[in-house]
């Protein structure tokens, strides 16, 4: 064996070894830099797209923020006029406010504005909170509160069937009214002297177990009164 021979391979080897590195990395570099050539622009293109977009979203998020903290102030601004015994300038102010501030607020200055015309003309107030009770986008709680609202409006004029087509839905189990509902049902068929009706919603209310103490006590007397006057 020529051991002269192998120290010299073994002193060769790493050499060859380091030569095909330093190829491969040409290679590698000279393939990078033809990608680059051919897509460079796209990388470039495509930074620049993320550094708008979420510039975007940052200028979107403070013009939002800004916004609702304005409708805030004029919500504020509106209830204070209220407070204030000034109905009519309230009115105007949560008119304002529900042709031109976010969702959230217009849907809240709607039902302020109808609360406050309610005093000197209920009935364009019932066209307001029936304008709201229609309105999918505001939510089931503020539609249900409009309806309610709006049979309270109606509740001494309006015959009972029309009180019980306004709040009928509104007493399922599962609604967040559904106490004031068949409350409100129990004293409109009261008034229409409708004994079987005004039985159905005062049994409807004592057999809840949530319903609230308050409510109980005013069923509890409507059924006493009726009770009397069966008698009489």
């Amino acid at each position: 064996m020529d051991l002269a021979g192998a120290g010299t391979w073994r002193a060769r080897g790493p050499f060859v070894s380091d030569i095909f590195h330093e190829v491969d990395e040409e290679v590698r570099r000279e393939q990078l830099k033809k990608l680059w050539e051919r897509y460079g622009w796209l990388v470039i293109t495509l930074a620049v797209l993320i550094v708008i977009a979420v510039g975007g979203w940052r200028a979107y998020q403070w013009y939002e923020a800004k916004k609702a903290a304005e409708a805030g102030a004029a919500f504020e601004a509106a209830v204070a006029l209220s407070e204030q015994g000034k109905p009519e300038e309230a009115e105007a102010a949560f008119a304002k406010i529900a042709q031109e501030s976010s969702a959230g607020y217009r849907a809240l200055a709607r039902l302020r504005e109808a609360s406050e015309l309610a005093k000197r003309d209920p009935k364009a107030a019932v066209a307001i909170y029936d304008a709201v009770a229609a309105d999918r986008s505001v939510g089931q709680t503020l539609q249900d509160l409009a309806a309610l609202r709006a049979a309270y409006l109606l509740v001494d004029e309006a015959p009972y069937e029309e009180i019980r087509k306004r709040l009928e839905p509104l007493t399922v189990p599962d609604r967040p009214f559904r106490h004031s509902a068949r409350a409100l049902l129990a004293l409109a068929a009261w008034r229409a002297n409708d004994v079987a009706a005004t039985r159905r919603w005062s049994e409807m209310i004592l057999a809840d177990a949530e319903t609230p103490t308050g409510t109980r006590g005013q069923i509890e007397m409507l059924m006493a009164l009726t009770a009397g006057e069966g008698k009489s």
